[in-house]
């Protein structure tokens, strides 16, 4: 029997793979809170707007975007998609807030060329600070310090900066370039500068354009249901209708039907590896099992393993996760000056929040908006360490909207959740700590699956696809 540590998206996500390996055997999972799905939660406001806690679009490129639409097509909830083409005005329409006032980010090669009043240049010039800039001596460095170096200072703190704050509430100074930029850090390493990369390996592609343009068609023809659908009208993002938290509810209702044993409210305290199986300490006793597959975060499993592997839990307890609040507002009436997906603000304004969405633009209600406000993150402790307090917290994001947005009438309703350590932060030097944690794991031959947001990417589609590819990988 295999055993299943964490009932959110991803151990749900294993399970629901497993099912199709027939040398994974049966399968049993196991959850400390009352609850599945991790940190997808959707609630509904007293007017019953949806109030998403968490993540509440997917997109669709890549192998990651397809797979996870091929999943919500075999659980049945392909008639729920609520397409979102890229014409929209949310997926055109991304604002950063700095200088006192909202700019809009570009989103066409056009408005490169135009002056751009948040860098106070046109965007087409960081070209020419990355021909001149010095090759890194590192292979791994923190992604700010990377912009900062290739393309100016101005792009790390009023582009980049933001956009790592609202992809996993991070410190750009501490992520490495690897998160989001390894192909560019690759092109320096390769070519000395990311836009020589581009034009030799662009002419490298025009040779081979027509292989690609067979496989491109091949794979398009192979895909169907939903992501051949996205493809074909270029959605840009997607959700559901009724909130994403159909998603973990539909994954434990397959399971439920295939015999997955699932056990909530039931904590794993520990975790002994025997030459002839796995024993886990959980209520009631010691259990043991052939495999286990892990989805909960680095941290939680170093804690559970430091007994019998020190070693390995110093490098999973490594990887750091940092705490998000998250306040949902109702507002009666239309009180957006504009239509946007939201914006996000820059570490360097020295503002206690993060970004705000713009719900009911993105998914529209009948007479009301909504908006989410995302605190904290790598500044939780700076901003609210001495003061987290529900009323206190939102009398500060409350203040933040009135200031930025205009808005002058009190909410309807709100909710507000912390959500401790739920973004794992992939720091300089976090592709080596992986090479080390998986190289322990095969040395002392460990039938331990690892799985989650703390590895290979920290977005839903991510996940999903991680805990597909490890169970794929059991032989």
């Amino acid at each position: 029997m295999t055993a299943i540590l964490g009932g959110g998206i991803a151990g749900l996500s294993a399970a629901f793979y497993a099912l199709e390996n027939p040398k994974i055997g049966p399968l049993i999972l196991f959850e400390a809170s009352d609850r599945l799905g991790g940190w997808i939660k959707t609630e509904k406001s007293k007017s019953s707007a949806l109030f998403e806690k968490g993540p509440r679009t997917l997109r669709i490129a890549g192998l990651s975007g397809k797979n996870a639409l091929q999943m919500i097509d075999n659980l049945d909830l392909t008639n729920k998609i609520i397409p979102i083409p890229s014409t929209h005005v949310s997926a055109r329409s991304r604002l950063i807030y700095a200088d006192k006032k909202l700019h809009t980010l570009p989103n066409s090669m056009a408005s490169l060329f135009k002056f751009n009043s948040l860098v106070d240049r046109p965007l087409f010039t960081v070209m020419f600070n990355d021909l001149i800039a010095k090759k890194g001596e590192n292979r791994d460095e923190s992604i700010y310090s990377f912009v900062e170096r290739r393309f100016g200072r101005d792009i790390a703190d009023y582009l980049i900066s933001p956009m790592i704050c609202g992809i996993c509430a991070g410190d750009a100074k501490k992520i490495s370039v690897n998160f989001l930029m390894k192909t560019p850090a690759e092109f320096e390493q390769k070519h000395r500068s990311i836009g020589l990369g581009l034009i030799k390996e662009g002419l490298q592609n025009i040779f081979n354009s027509k292989r690609n343009a067979e496989q491109e068609k091949k794979e398009e023809e192979s895909s169907e249901g939903s992501a051949a659908r996205a493809t074909k009208e270029k959605w840009a993002i997607w959700s559901l209708q009724g909130g994403l938290q159909q998603i973990p509810e539909a994954l434990e209702k397959k399971l439920t039907s295939k015999n997955v044993k699932i056990r909530a409210k039931t904590e794993v305290r520990n975790v002994t590896f025997k030459p002839d199986c796995v024993e886990l300490e959980v209520d009631g006793g010691v259990q043991k099992y052939e495999r286990v597959i892990a989805s909960l975060s680095a941290e939680r499993l170093g804690r559970i393993l430091e007994r019998q592997h020190p070693q390995l839990a110093r490098e999973l307890e490594a990887i750091p996760a940092v705490t998000v609040a998250v306040i949902n507002f109702e507002f009666p009436g239309k009180v957006l000056p504009m239509e946007a997906f939201g914006f996000l603000v820059p570490p360097k304004e020295k503002i206690p929040i993060l970004g705000v969405i713009f719900d009911s633009c993105v998914f529209p209600q009948k007479a009301s908006t909504v908006l989410t406000v995302m605190m904290g993150g790598a500044w939780f402790d700076e901003y609210f360490g001495v003061n987290s307090s529900q009323a206190h917290m939102e009398t500060v994001a409350l203040e933040q909207l009135r200031r930025i947005l205009g808005i002058k009438v009190d909410p309807s309703d709100s909710h507000f959740q912390i959500l401790e350590n739920c973004i794992p932060q992939y720091i300089v030097g976090h592709e080596e700590r992986l090479k080390r944690i998986r190289n322990y794991i095969t040395a002392h031959k460990m039938p331990l699956i690892l799985c989650g947001s703390s590895y290979q990417g920290v977005g839903l589609n991510d996940v999903i696809l991680s805990a597909k590819q490890a169970v794929h990988d059991i032989s």
